[in-house]
């Protein structure tokens, strides 16, 4: 079972449609899009796909958050997900470079609960430029 995490804490997944791989998208399907593809294959397809479903393989791959940014700038306004190994800590990342919501299991949601990703959900504050102007 997995957890999907947004700015207002833990949840159940909503997602009531397929999800297919990228080879198999069509309209109103979500896609599971692994970090190894370049988003730009996705090019005149994006507004018939409902969600995109991004993998994190590894906390420490963060191809997921260049694939998300490259998404959003090439006019995604879909629903964006990253999937696998993201944590508490880079939730404000996930968060600004595009993605609506994380998807985690339930380990990692046992060794981080809750609070840790709420005190992440304020993203807008938490970077470096939000501190440099005080």
């Amino acid at each position: 079972m997995s957890v999907i995490v947004t700015d207002t804490g833990f949840g159940p997944d909503d997602w009531t449609a397929p999800i297919a791989a990228l080879e198999d998208a069509r309209d109103g399907v979500g896609i599971d899009l692994p970090s190894t593809v370049d988003p730009a294959e996705l090019a005149g397809r994006l507004p018939e796909i409902a969600m995109i479903r991004v993998d994190f393989p590894s906390s420490a791959d963060g191809r997921g958050f260049s694939i998300a940014r490259q998404l959003r700038l090439m006019g995604y306004d879909g629903r964006l997900r990253a999937r696998g190994h993201v944590l508490a800590d880079q939730y404000a990342m996930a968060r600004r470079c595009g993605f609506d919501e994380v998807e985690i299991d339930e380990a990692l949601a046992a060794r981080q609960p809750q609070d840790q990703w709420l005190f992440r959900a304020d993203w807008r504050a938490h970077d470096y430029q939000a501190r440099l102007r005080g």
